[in-house]
């Protein structure tokens, strides 16, 4: 099967016109929010492209959690922000929450006409990488592994991240474009040093500058579930598979 590495949101229309089985992956923070606010009770997730539009959607649904970021902070008149470490089994527990944030939500809104989309992070990586696998084997189709970056550029930390997923997939079952290969030579390089080259790159840095530095650490903890998001009728939600 062919695999693409695709770099910024944007890039999932391309990824989900050639009919592929999506990976969105967006590290700081948003895809680790998704699977952790999940894994804690979450109902569902309903990503949303602009503030406006989370909270027109809050006043049509009171009950939801409002939560996103711009700028890396929460949004005035929000409940919850990006931190992944806000989204504890307390307050989301059998709660829907609507969610913006500058990249991750917006890969979502370009994802339409794909096989399926799933969330990926360091936190499920290589529960993502089975999943993504069986998915395509049973569907035959490629698959696209979006690193959503930030502001529209490059990440480091999401390119990394689709290297580790793609660690963990057998390699005889692959057809790596050279983006993919490129991904896998970068995790493998960097080995045990993920967290230090993540912290120098530039949304680490902006990170620790707004002091959400213990973010960085708690979306870097590699394999700490097992649950993979799938986006179906503009939410995201666990699935039985």
């Amino acid at each position: 099967m062919e695999v693409h590495v695709e770099l910024r949101a944007r890039n999932t229309l391309k990824a989900a016109e050639r009919g592929d089985v999506l990976v969105i992956i967006d590290v700081l923070r948003c895809s680790s929010t998704i699977v952790t606010a999940l894994v804690n009770g979450a109902s569902e997730i309903i990503p949303v492209s602009t503030v406006k539009q989370a909270k027109q959607m809050k006043l049509q649904r009171p009950s939801y959690i409002l939560a996103g970021e711009r700028k890396g902070l929460k949004p005035e008149g929000f409940e919850l922000g990006n931190s992944p470490r806000e989204f504890t089994h307390r307050k989301v527990n059998g709660r829907a929450i609507i969610l913006t944030t500058t990249d991750g939500t917006l890969a979502f809104g370009f994802a339409k006409g794909a096989r399926e989309v799933l969330v990926g992070s360091f936190l499920n990586a290589e529960a993502v990488g089975k999943r993504v696998c069986k998915t395509a084997c049973r569907e035959n189709c490629g698959i696209s592994l979006v690193a959503c970056g930030k502001g529209g550029e490059f990440s480091i930390e999401d390119f990394l991240c689709a290297g580790r997923i793609l660690e963990t997939v057998p390699d005889e079952e692959l057809a790596l474009s050279d983006g993919a290969i490129a991904a896998l030579l970068a995790s493998n390089g960097a080995g045990e040093r993920i967290s230090e080259w993540v912290h120098s790159g530039e949304h680490g840095r902006a990170l620790e500058e707004i002091e959400l530095v213990d973010d960085i650490g708690f979306c870097l903890r590699v394999n700490r579930y097992s649950a993979v998001p799938v986006l179906s009728d503009g939410k995201v939600a666990l699935q039985s598979h």
